[in-house]
């Protein structure tokens, strides 16, 4: 089923809800579609929402979330939003996955929204397909789904199946399907309730928002951090960063000093150690191979490293964050 059509016909949607959602990619599916049922004075969207289970789920933030019922896939409407954000991937267990192949297979139109993409995946549906989640899981996520073409686009809709990344590509995703159902006008009223005045195109890359990506501030110290970020996993000296950035070195040091009160080699290093930590927890790899990621030149070196930034060894790094991840709210910790 094409739900992106022109249509005068209300468009039946199941929201199936995992534990430790994100409120605000929820919202950025939910409140979209009453939105434009408030514009256009009348019913073109009807929705309920469910758990695997029937019981309430927990938010990300711990607020708990009431729901109507179990997902059914016999019930699941025209098109059916997975909306999670933490350990999506654990939570799809048998029972989960074959609903989700069902619902697939009786021609309902499949869509993940954030860490909802680990769950569609897990359940095949993304082999051969272009798919996308939260940009911070994009190296996980095409590492555990070969299979997938993972892009950082804001949002992908491929054939029977869509995958956004967090709560503003959800939007997004809401206001482009708004737009081909009723039409521009309608979807540029919906997105001015919101005051969301630049409504992006599903191929556009997903932000990493960084020290690197503004540079209101300072936009010398902003091309500096931009080359570092670009090459975490090979590394360059200092002297090239400053090279990349249009600075002379001493400058370059002074402009750390002086706007975040450290040296750019503890910077630069702080950030490869940061992203070492999110592989540790996030990704299945082993510490030689995350080693090599992140630009340390050995496991051992890694670890020495991360002693000296976190006051743990790698393993309990891992072990700290899993633990999070599966009995915390923790923002820290992705699917």
């Amino acid at each position: 089923m094409n739900i992106f059509t022109a249509t005068q016909q209300p468009l039946a949607v199941t929201i199936l809800v995992l534990d430790k959602v994100s409120l605000m990619s929820l919202a950025a599916t939910l409140e979209p579609m009453r939105g434009a049922n408030r514009v256009a004075g009348r019913r073109l969207f009807g929705w309920k929402l469910v758990s695997v289970d029937g019981n309430s789920v927990q938010a990300s933030c711990g607020l708990p979330i009431a729901v109507e019922g179990a997902f059914d896939p016999r019930s699941a409407g025209e098109a059916l939003f997975v909306v999670a954000a933490f350990d999506a991937l654990a939570q799809a267990g048998a029972p989960l996955l074959k609903g989700l192949r069902q619902a697939a297979g009786a021609g309902v139109f499949m869509a993940g929204i954030e860490g909802g993409a680990w769950a569609l995946a897990r359940a095949g549906l993304l082999e051969g397909r272009r798919a996308t989640t939260h940009w911070e899981d994009l190296e996980p996520f095409a590492a555990r789904f070969p299979a997938a073409h993972v892009v950082p686009d804001r949002y992908i809709v491929d054939g029977p199946v869509g995958t956004t990344g967090g709560a503003s590509p959800a939007l997004d995703f809401m206001l482009a399907l708004i737009r081909a159902r009723a039409g521009r006008a309608l979807a540029l009223d919906v997105a001015s309730l919101f005051i969301y005045d630049e409504v992006r195109a599903g191929f556009e890359a997903q932000p990493f928002v960084s020290l690197g990506a503004s540079g209101s501030r300072e936009p010398r110290l902003a091309r500096a951090i931009k080359v570092m970020e670009e090459r975490i996993e090979a590394p360059l000296t200092l002297a090239a960063v400053a090279a990349r950035a249009g600075l002379k070195l001493r400058t370059m040091e002074s402009l750390f000093q002086r706007h975040l009160q450290t040296a750019a080699g503890a910077y630069y290093t702080a950030l490869r150690l940061g992203a070492a930590r999110r592989l540790l927890v996030d990704a299945e790899m082993d510490l030689a191979e995350v080693a090599t990621r992140t630009g340390f030149a050995s496991a051992a070196t890694l670890s020495r490293a991360c002693r000296r930034r976190f006051g743990q060894p790698p393993g309990a790094l891992r072990r700290a964050g899993r633990r999070a991840r599966a009995g915390s709210t923790s923002p820290d910790s992705r699917p």
